[in-house]
């Protein structure tokens, strides 16, 4: 049975997407939706680290296709 106090993941370098309190915490000190979350995880895996590497490289990527001039 899940432990609903729980404020912070047990292992706060991954990421459990089978526990839903931890996808809550995650997507709220991410910043991203349930869905964005649980793709990235399924990715890149668990690691924090990881996840918060590609989401880097996703908006590096998606800042590079903007170019200035609003078109």
């Amino acid at each position: 049975m899940d432990d609903l106090t729980k404020k912070r993941p047990e292992d706060p370098a991954k990421i459990n997407i089978n526990q839903q309190w931890e996808i809550d915490y995650w997507t709220k000190e991410l910043g991203i939706s349930e869905t964005k979350l649980i793709a990235l995880v399924n990715k890149v895996g668990p690691e924090v680290s990881n996840v918060k590497a590609e989401l880097w490289r996703e908006k590096k990527r998606s800042n590079s296709d903007y170019d200035g001039f609003g078109y």
